[in-house]
């Protein structure tokens, strides 16, 4: 049994874990589209492969502070798998397992709001999608808008983590919210700046995709993993990924955003987000 004088400790410290959001207390009041992530590109390919984009494991960019992360995901024979282009390219195991992943990371860490945004390049039914999110339960902890949401109307981190719902999900091409409702269409919500950018492109931010879009409305997602071109394919620039993922760097491209539009970057994001000060600039770009 406890010392009755531990109790009060207990308490406190139950007190400071529940005021604190995605590991700031200050995010907490702070509505969901109005924060900026340092966000991982392809976070399920690690490795130091030409196909790879990330350094470290899906847990250790959680445990690092990243809250957004993009999968890409193929059919390889009737099966949801981690895909780079292609399963022949670069294989990364089942989508199941990557999601295994990450709801044993979100049970342990139950005041963190995680954002997942799938790609899903092969046009596979969205219910294969949601069978492989209630498979390993992560399906529970999943946001569901009350109707369509304004840059004014999204909840705050502290409300979404009050409720339960402190994971969202968005893919890029054919959901269906009418058969999975808590997966959602990233191009109702975003717009991204040019995708493989290379270094001249790092500081702008015009929208590329949707095509013709407005940015009324619509967060902004900054595409920032700089790349590089060998025969015509574009590659990962592992070489000067220090210098793009510095507070300097990240903050130029978020700084032309908000020259263009009055408003920050919703999403930088980043290859090899172990490298360069990826938190430091998400502090900043946050103002606390």
């Amino acid at each position: 049994m406890l010392a009755k004088a531990t109790l009060p400790v207990l308490a406190l410290a139950a007190t400071a874990a529940a005021a604190t959001c995605n590991g700031n207390a200050a995010y907490c009041n702070i509505a969901y589209s109005k924060l900026t992530f340092t966000g991982s590109h392809n976070s399920a390919f690690v490795g130091i492969g030409p196909s790879d984009n990330q350094l470290s494991s899906v847990t250790a960019q959680l445990d690092q502070g990243i809250r957004f992360m993009t999968t890409q995901t193929h059919d390889n024979n009737g099966v949801i798998h981690m895909c780079h282009t292609s399963c022949a390219l670069l294989d990364a195991g089942p989508l199941q397992d990557y999601l295994s992943t990450v709801k044993t990371w979100v049970d342990a860490h139950p005041n963190d709001v995680v954002t997942l945004l799938i790609t899903n390049g092969d046009g596979l039914d969205i219910t294969r999608f949601g069978d492989a999110f209630k498979a390993v339960g992560l399906d529970s902890y999943a946001f569901v808008p009350s109707g369509s949401l304004t840059l004014d109307t999204w909840p705050t981190l502290g409300d979404m983590i009050s409720s339960g719902n402190r994971l969202v999900v968005f893919m890029d091409y054919y959901s269906d919210t009418s058969k999975v409702p808590y997966i959602l269409d990233e191009f109702s919500y975003y717009f991204e700046t040019p995708f493989d950018p290379q270094a001249a492109q790092l500081t702008v931010c015009n929208i590329d995709r949707p095509a013709g879009a407005s940015s009324t409305g619509r967060m902004i997602l900054a595409n920032h993993n700089r790349n590089y071109e060998v025969l015509g394919i574009s590659l990962p620039d592992l070489a000067q990924a220090g210098n793009t993922n510095s507070v300097s760097s990240i903050t130029a491209q978020s700084n032309t955003c908000k020259s263009l539009y009055g408003r920050n970057a919703n999403v930088v994001l980043l290859d090899y987000v172990v490298l360069g000060d990826v938190i430091n600039a998400q502090t900043q770009l946050n103002g606390v």
